[in-house]
């Protein structure tokens, strides 16, 4: 299913995904006089087909594309993109030189499940980013943790906006199964001094109070000290994907003693 580019800023677009929830992600097109910067590259062909249609259009070279996460939802375009160079972290760059396993994808992606196919696969990471860079005049990067190990926002100073990508999802409930909840919400205090305007992998546009109410449940999912029942009550509740709520729960009470394992509960929804 295809999205929308929707104009936020003069040079600065976000594509929209039609729907909330996993599977399903927002990018971003940043365009400045040496060419387009594409942020995140969604995950399936039904959706980076009519994104790259609409990055096309706009007439100018696709110099690079930037990752927030490893994750499908947001490589899994990079070969549309396939004269571009691939900026990621370190993770995303082991993950992505690995072959995906359609079926694992599939299961976490249930949605989109049908176009994981033996075919689907994405290019690698073709510079790593391991340190604040200014990308180009527009785009500056900076590493994060929290929704994995290593993760990546592009910060837009002159228009005042963070493409935050898989670091933040309004109104959809995140991932957390390879991340640290504890330290995804402390980052979250220094994705806020960036900017004031917050584009999420998952879910509308925000600002300082979507990246609260993130930052209010992943807390809570601390606090919940391992066990799904003692999740506290929040906006959370009305979250689309709610049946991440006990993976959650379980990494991180598994951190908390020392375990840096798969929630169990996510193993059972792999079949593994």
């Amino acid at each position: 299913m295809s999205g929308e580019l929707v104009l936020l800023a003069p040079g600065v677009q976000v594509w929209l995904a039609e729907q909330p929830g996993h599977g399903h992600a927002n990018a971003g097109v940043v365009v400045e006089a040496q060419g387009i910067t594409v942020l995140d590259a969604l995950a399936v062909p039904s959706q980076w087909d009519a994104f790259g249609a609409a990055v096309d259009a706009i007439g100018l070279p696709i110099r690079q594309v930037v990752l927030s996460s490893s994750n499908a939802e947001f490589s899994g375009g990079t070969a549309r993109f396939r004269n571009a160079a691939v900026y990621g972290r370190p993770q995303a760059s082991t993950y992505l030189d690995q072959p995906a396993d359609p079926a694992i994808l599939a299961a976490l992606y249930p949605r989109i499940a049908a176009e994981f196919t033996d075919e689907w696969a994405t290019r690698p990471v073709t510079h790593i980013v391991d340190a604040p860079v200014q990308l180009t005049p527009a785009v500056a990067l900076h590493p994060f943790r929290g929704q994995q190990e290593q993760n990546l926002v592009a910060h837009l100073a002159g228009a005042a906006v963070v493409f935050a990508g898989a670091l933040c999802s309004f109104g959809v409930t995140p991932m957390a199964h390879q991340g640290d909840p504890a330290a995804w919400a402390d980052a979250l205090d220094a994705l806020l001094a960036l900017a004031p305007i917050i584009v999420p992998g998952h879910g509308p546009i925000g600002g300082e109070e979507e990246v609260r109410e993130l930052q209010a449940y992943l807390r809570a999912v601390v606090a919940a000290g391992g066990e799904p029942d003692r999740l506290a009550p929040g906006p959370w509740d009305g979250w689309a994907d709610a049946e991440w709520h006990p993976i959650n729960v379980e990494r991180a009470g598994m951190l908390a003693r020392g375990d840096d394992g798969v929630p169990p509960t996510l193993l059972r929804r792999l079949g593994l």
